[in-house]
């Protein structure tokens, strides 16, 4: 076995890896970007932890292959980059910026969430949806809200309390 061979089956194992650990695995066309643009575009990938790489089409086939997966193999033709998200919603919402961003230069092609494909228009949903961190502190300041509350109503009674206390004691002085 050649050297190469041996370097393409170790790439192919690291995809697969970054598939198994990832939230989200978005697949990108691209063309046209500048050096600039992608500068950017790569930075944007690194503040919200998403991994952004160009890989060749046939090692990510083969690493979607061994895992079972084919249903991507239809969109892993022409220029396409790979965005390895943290989360399940990360990844997109920085790639629909940069569609917005640089219109006809970036483009969706599909995504692996959560063992399946989602295609484009699901990206579009994933990327309007707030993070799990996001609605996890959503639920959590529902569920703290009422016992504020009602911490508020008990500390209003001895205010209430004083106030009128006060109020008879001043009456008294006079």
């Amino acid at each position: 076995m050649s050297a190469n061979f041996e370097a393409k089956k170790q790439i192919v194992e690291d995809i697969k890896n970054k598939i198994q650990n990832s939230g989200s695995v978005v697949f990108v066309k691209f063309s046209g970007l500048t050096v600039a643009e992608d500068t950017e575009l790569r930075r944007e990938f690194r503040k919200n932890n998403v991994e952004y790489k160009v890989l060749k089409n046939t090692l990510i086939k083969r690493a979607f292959n061994d895992l079972g997966i084919t249903d991507f193999d239809d969109d892993l033709n022409g220029p396409t980059s790979v965005a390895f998200g943290a989360d399940e919603t990360g990844a997109s919402k920085v790639i629909i910026n940069a569609v917005k961003k640089y219109e006809n230069k970036v483009a969706v092609k599909s995504a692996y969430v959560e063992g399946g494909k989602v295609d484009e228009k699901g990206v579009k949903e994933l990327a309007a949806m707030p993070s799990k961190e996001e609605l996890i502190a959503k639920m959590l300041g529902s569920l703290q809200a009422p016992i504020a509350n009602f911490v508020g109503v008990l500390s209003a009674m001895p205010r209430s309390l004083v106030i009128a206390l006060n109020a008879i004691a001043e009456k008294k002085a006079q």
